[in-house]
């Protein structure tokens, strides 16, 4: 049975101020935990309805009653675990690098984290006003790829400015990305999913570039922040063929 403290704990951690103080996050779900589990993350708990063969002081079994009391879910996916948050990284400024200036939505991040693992970009530095990637629903969206991805939060202008490498922003009006010279090395600036790239970035970025549209009415406003990241960077990473 879970005890107060444990519940209070568990509950505590969807607010960022709580994750931060005690070192914790959240993960739900079978198949994500154990991935997390197989990664270089630490366990710090592990409630169940049904055994994963681990450690037994990391693995506690409950019933489905009490999973429903502590889960973030609608809809409890047998699992809940909490672990300790990683130690950032030191970025690696010789590889690509997407930046993030204020991205809100859980989701998009999630996704985002998901389409930096695939494509081999292997550091996401966001903005301190982009949304926290230890946040229940980033972790439900990224599927694992958080343990493959160095997550850094830093004031993105001092970023910026202190890079050598060229800056390439996206914009509506910027040049197609398509008959765009593209380098191997570089940061790639994705904006707020309402109001873009913020001014005071924009100012700092030395290359804008668009994904052009293509229907006869052009009447679409824009594209999600994470499916144009996701367009992207397949421009970027095509051309290494």
């Amino acid at each position: 049975m879970l005890s107060k403290s444990q519940i209070k704990l568990i509950t505590s951690l969807k607010q960022k101020k709580y994750r931060q103080q005690h070192g914790f996050f959240v993960v739900e779900g079978i198949k994500t935990i154990k991935e997390l589990i197989q990664s270089h993350l630490e366990l710090h708990a592990l409630y169940t309805t049904e055994t994963f063969n681990i450690n037994a002081k990391d693995e506690i079994l409950i019933t489905e009653t009490d999973l429903k009391r502590i889960s973030f879910l609608t809809t409890p996916n047998k699992a809940l675990a909490i672990f300790k948050m990683p130690e950032v990284k030191a970025i690696n400024n010789n590889r690509l690098i997407v930046a993030l200036d204020a991205v809100r939505d859980p989701g998009n991040l999630g996704t985002i984290i998901r389409l930096c693992d695939w494509f081999g970009i292997t550091d996401l530095v966001c903005s301190k006003e982009t949304v926290d990637c230890f946040n229940p629903k980033v972790i439900q969206a990224t599927m694992g790829s958080i343990t493959r991805v160095n997550i850094s939060y830093v004031d993105l202008e001092v970023f910026l400015k202190a890079s050598n490498a060229a800056i390439f922003g996206a914009f509506m009006d910027g040049k197609t990305v398509y008959t765009k010279q593209l380098p191997e090395t570089g940061i790639l600036v994705m904006g707020n999913e309402a109001n873009g790239v913020s001014k005071e970035v924009e100012a700092i970025i030395s290359e804008k570039i668009s994904i052009p549209r293509f229907g006869d009415i052009q009447a679409t406003e824009s594209l999600n922040v994470a499916t144009a990241t996701a367009i992207l960077l397949s421009e970027f990473k095509r051309r290494l063929y």
